[in-house]
């Protein structure tokens, strides 16, 4: 098959994959908590990456091990509980949307904290998707009130914490390949994911009910394909066509999102597509040479 082929359809893979974890969070949140919906992601991604951990962690040095588990923490573990507990009180589709603020977080946390050179475009840029993000949560009825305005705060503390964690290893863990570096901080998080699961009682609850299988296997086919197998395919994609090619899937994945939400009874109206419009414009901004 064609290489451009193939490189389109691991895209549009990816981008149906990671568009659709977050209606699989709505599904799991019907039956289980917050935390026991990303707990379970984690523990699932962590054991579908287990033998390529055990395989590769023996050629990581021993003093990168820590900030190994610590990107795993920022860059998925906290992140996780982060978005399950914010989709407690907001929509699938508006949690997709403000997802595509994590390009934006790349620059920012590269300027605050790694020292990394910007440009205008960039500035402008960030400018464009943070006003288009405020004009989207304004947009939102049942925002002005107030009542889940923290719920919101928590998605972009999100995508905050995955912009600094692709600072912290493209910095710190330049030559650990990257595929080894997800596979080692998702196992290790395995660990207090599945001591959360415990504390929280999820293994005395009636898991062989229907409603309950429901919600677990969403939160397992999130770790397991949001996680671990959609960051697979995206380091092939990024080893096939480059960073900017595989970045688009960012543009993609708010328009899958919005799409699951309207299917599951969510709305989202002209106001929220220009909104988003704005955002994305803003990302291509910032990502623009």
């Amino acid at each position: 098959m064609n290489k451009t082929v193939i490189n389109w359809l691991l895209l549009i893979s990816l981008s149906l994959i990671w568009g659709s974890s977050f209606i699989l969070m709505k599904i799991g949140l019907t039956q289980l908590s917050s935390y026991q919906v990303a707990a379970v992601r984690i523990a699932a991604s962590g054991l579908i990456l287990l033998p390529i951990a055990l395989k590769c962690i023996k050629g990581i040095p021993a003093k990168k091990l820590l900030l190994i588990f610590l990107s795993g923490s920022i860059g998925s573990l906290i992140p996780a509980f982060l978005f399950c507990m914010a989709e407690e009180k907001v929509d699938s589709s508006l949690a997709g949307t403000l997802n595509a603020l994590t390009p934006v977080f790349i620059i920012i946390n590269g300027v605050i904290f790694f020292h990394t050179n910007t440009s205008v475009n960039k500035v402008t840029g960030i400018a464009i998707a943070l006003s288009g993000s405020v004009l989207l949560l304004l947009s939102k009825g049942h925002l002005q009130a107030g009542q889940n305005s923290m719920s919101v705060v928590l998605i972009v503390l999100a995508t905050f914490l995955y912009g600094f964690n692709v600072n912290m290893v493209s910095k710190k863990l330049l030559h650990i390949p990257s595929l080894h570096i997800t596979a080692v901080a998702l196992s290790l998080n395995a660990i207090p994911a599945l001591l959360i699961l415990v504390y929280t009682g999820y293994f005395k609850l009636p898991l062989q009910h229907t409603s309950m299988l429901i919600s677990t296997s969403a939160a397992v086919v999130l770790g397991v394909g949001g996680t671990a197998i959609a960051t697979i395919i995206f380091y092939m994609l990024v080893k096939r066509a480059g960073v900017i090619f595989a970045s688009m899937v960012t543009y993609v994945i708010p328009f899958v999102a919005i799409a699951w939400g309207i299917i599951y009874g969510e709305y989202f109206g002209i106001l929220q597509v220009i909104c988003m419009v704005i955002i994305l414009a803003g990302v291509y901004v910032t990502n623009k040479k």
